[in-house]
């Protein structure tokens, strides 16, 4: 089977990382890359060419691009890589406005053959998964609702670029940023949200994006989402229960390479109709290993295959 030859635009330290999980699999192999920060093209040491331009890089003999760029100009170039009839894989979030998610969507439907996939990581952790196996096989029955708190304690934390707190690039603040990631395993558990009610807020930082957002959610099954994405959660913390008709799962802290959102753990809660203490039995299991990142890469190319 022929190697996928691979372009990363944008080479920052998420294009890095994505690079990293490239070179765990065999069947893809890195070609090119792009940054506005080389000084100009050429060929770094391990031979792997380098260009200032996303559309330098797409002359490049591709099969794959990823791309890992600011929210203004992703979906230009994820549409430009589709136009050239590349399998894209695309960091989150799609877009910063509608609009742009929407030319996106677009240009996907016009080329079904394609794979477009978003970088959604969370999903693959150990803890998430095994959560959504209990859920799946309905040993704790129905969900009734779910409760997500997911906050840092500034909108820009472990020196990343500030362009995150610019609307016109980022679009949006923490929610866009990080507190999307909750959104999207609410949706993996309970499916899309039909009703929704949101208020966001920016008046402790003071930058035109929101330093916390708030959420209250429902879906046609009744399943009710309760959403706080926050900038001010001076102890970072990553926290999701969901209440089922026969117990509880509780998904608390989460691996990252900062280690500040503490151990991700996995507590199972067993309701019991016959004790009315509120002090049921639970079993609590500890994961010690981040995989999320190749997972999600693996099947990028197990779907593509």
């Amino acid at each position: 089977m022929a190697e996928l030859r691979v372009g990363i635009a944008g080479y920052g330290v998420v294009g890095k990382r994505r690079r990293d999980c490239v070179e765990q699999h065999d069947e893809m192999r890195l070609v090119a890359v792009c940054d506005r920060s080389f000084g100009d093209e050429g060929v770094l040491n391990d031979g792997v060419r380098c260009y200032t331009d996303y559309k330098r890089l797409l002359t490049e003999d591709l099969d794959v691009l990823i791309v890992c760029l600011t929210n203004d100009i992703a979906p230009e170039v994820t549409i430009a890589g589709i136009e050239m009839g590349l399998h894209v894989f695309c960091e989150k979030p799609p877009g910063r406005d509608v609009a742009s998610i929407e030319s996106v969507i677009d240009k996907e439907l016009e080329n079904p053959e394609l794979k477009l996939m978003y970088g959604f990581n969370h999903r693959y952790h150990e803890s998430v998964q095994e959560a959504l196996r209990i859920i799946r096989n309905g040993e704790l029955g129905k969900i009734i609702n779910l409760r997500g708190v997911y906050g840092k304690s500034q909108l820009i934390t472990f020196n990343q670029p500030d362009w995150r707190t610019k609307r016109e690039i980022a679009g949006g603040g923490v929610l866009l940023d990080q507190g999307i990631h909750m959104v999207d395993l609410m949706r993996l558990f309970a499916g899309d949200f039909e009703e929704v009610h949101s208020f966001i807020d920016n008046s402790h930082w003071g930058f035109n994006v929101e330093d916390n957002a708030y959420a209250l959610m429902r879906n046609k099954a009744g399943v009710v989402g309760m959403l706080n994405s926050s900038a001010t959660q001076w102890r970072h913390r990553f926290n999701l229960d969901i209440n089922l008709e026969k117990g509880t799962l509780i998904l608390g802290g989460i691996l990252t390479g900062s280690k500040s959102y503490g151990a991700e753990t996995l507590t199972v809660v067993y309701a019991d109709p016959d004790n009315d203490c509120g002090d049921p039995r639970e079993q609590l299991t500890r994961y010690n290993h981040d995989y999320s990142w190749d997972e999600e890469i693996k099947l990028f190319c197990a779907v593509y295959r």
